[in-house]
């Protein structure tokens, strides 16, 4: 569940960034503050960009800034960032960026669940629309265990 996992300190509002390595610095940074990834793991999402290009660009305006677990991810983790400008990524179809979810996985199962609910909500434009108009951290968290809450009842 995505609201047990994106704590309110890994949820940032309106970043200035300078350019796009910037914005996947700024945007784990409070996982690195929380001890869920390593400034090692930053350094090499980094540099998986700038040697690959930008594959963590996933859809319109949305990076999912990660590395492989190897490389000092210590637990899992989603943040969220919302650019105050969007930021040119070099992806042909999906740019500017806007939206970030860092993302830190102490293994290469356990977040999987987590990126499908994730894909889910990216899917839904009046998410999308939400993440543009969000104005604190307590509104994120409590649209996202409303989300969930509504995902349980259809399932039961």
């Amino acid at each position: 569940m995505l609201s047990k996992v994106i704590k309110e300190d890994y949820i940032q509002l309106d970043v200035e960034a300078n350019d796009f390595p910037d914005a996947i610095s700024q945007a784990l940074e409070p996982l690195v503050e929380d001890d869920a990834a390593t400034q090692e793991y930053v350094d090499a999402v980094i540099k998986i960009y700038q040697e690959t290009g930008p594959y963590i660009v996933i859809t319109k305006n949305v990076a999912l800034p990660h590395a492989p677990v190897s490389e000092g991810a210590k637990k899992v983790a989603i943040g969220f960032t919302r650019l105050k400008n969007a930021i040119v990524s070099g992806h042909e179809c999906n740019d500017p960026v806007k939206y970030l979810f860092p993302l830190s996985a102490k293994d290469s199962q356990s977040h999987i669940e987590l990126l499908s609910e994730l894909a889910d909500l990216l899917g839904d434009p009046v998410f999308i629309e939400f993440l543009e108009n969000v104005s604190s951290k307590e509104e994120f968290i409590n649209y996202l265990k409303k989300y969930e809450g509504a995902q349980k009842n259809e399932k039961s």
